[in-house]
């Protein structure tokens, strides 16, 4: 049974994982950093991800369920089956919560069928603020996400290109107009624009926050995991919160940016996509309220084959697909997927030895 004294630690690197989104909801600062992004390093760091969870599920968190089960007095075929339908519970479980985050961001499929197209359309592309059909986007939540990656990018140039020549090009706009209009047009246009404006604008901060509690919602799990990892064995789970953390930060940025782009506010922005990575921490605190009161291995048993369940279908589902999108000709994927299970295979040696 996971010992008490690890709690500390375990609470530590769930926020650490959950607060990784900070690093990519740092662009509305630094925008021109998002069109530096290699697509390969993505790949790389989805594959290495995937790597890692995976093979603590299957090698280790699974293990560990089975061995709970008999610890509470089950033998070893029954610890071991009810162990298996603890995991494609989690799967299942996986699932589901997939459905209401695909609800969240528009009624398509979480993986394969979510619009990439709804950042920034071409045509629209000189008007941000106009654009009421602009919506937010994940990479791994999207059906092309090259294309995403692409729209992200652009969505960072033209917040660039409206903080550094925005005010001006709208002075100019305003002067032609009044040289060309009479007053009456001028202010019932202005009052059409302004509120087409705010319709546009409200739509874009909705569909961003709503991927920010889509993405909150997906990370619970994640939260969980690490917390019942780390309480087993805190190197394993400072293992899985540094492979969760990479993958968190361009979920921080999915975010940050499109509410940035839509409302100007910086600070709102990077609030938002903290407030999706705070789920995990959240998760670990609800982990920890359950677990206090019921040290059982029983329970345990229950956590750790749902959890390996749950990590597996993300890197499945998710990561993998995701990875080899931005690396199709397979040039880092596979590498850094067997990377990903060398290091925590070196991990788990170096705690039993």
């Amino acid at each position: 049974m996971p010992k008490n004294e690890n709690v500390g630690v375990a609470l530590a690197l769930v926020f650490g994982a959950g607060a990784s989104t900070a690093v990519g909801a740092a662009v509305v600062f630094f925008p021109s950093l998002v069109k530096r992004t290699s697509r390969r390093v993505l790949a790389a760091s989805l594959g290495f991800s995937a790597g890692v969870m995976g093979y603590v599920s299957f090698v280790e968190i699974f293990a560990k369920s089975t061995g709970s089960f008999e610890d509470a007095g089950f033998d070893k075929s029954d610890a071991y089956v009810y162990s298996t339908l603890c995991f494609f519970g989690g799967v299942i479980a996986m699932i589901l919560l997939n459905g209401v985050v695909s609800k969240l961001l528009g009624g398509h499929d979480h993986h394969h069928h979510h619009d990439p197209t709804g950042v920034i359309p071409p045509q629209d592309a000189q008007e941000p603020k106009n654009d009421a059909s602009a919506g937010p986007g994940c990479p791994c939540h999207s059906d092309d996400p090259v294309q995403q990656l692409e729209r992200m990018q652009q969505m960072a140039e033209e917040i660039e290109n409206r903080s550094k020549d925005g005010n001006e090009e709208s002075k100019d706009a305003e002067d032609d107009d009044v040289q060309v209009e009479s007053d009456e047009v001028v202010a019932q246009k202005g009052k059409e624009s302004e509120d087409g404006e705010l319709e546009g604008q409200q739509r874009l901060v909705h569909m961003g926050t709503n991927t920010a509690v889509a993405i909150g919602l997906h990370n619970f799990p994640e939260g969980l995991a690490t917390f019942v990892a780390a309480l087993a064995d805190p190197t394993v789970g400072s293992v899985l919160a540094f492979a969760i953390a990479i993958h968190n930060i361009p979920e921080g940025l999915c975010v940050a940016l499109p509410i940035y782009y839509a409302t100007g506010n910086r600070v709102k922005a990077f609030l938002w996509a903290l407030l999706s990575g705070a789920s995990e921490f959240v998760a670990a605190l609800l982990g920890w309220a359950v677990l206090a009161n019921s040290f059982s291995d029983t329970l345990y048993a229950v956590l750790f084959g749902s959890v390996a369940g749950m990590m597996v279908i993300i890197s499945v589902r998710e990561l993998l697909p995701t990875a080899h999108f931005y690396d199709p000709e397979d040039t880092v994927v596979t590498n850094s997927f067997i990377a990903g299970m060398a290091l925590m295979a070196v991990s788990l040696v170096m705690f039993v030895v």
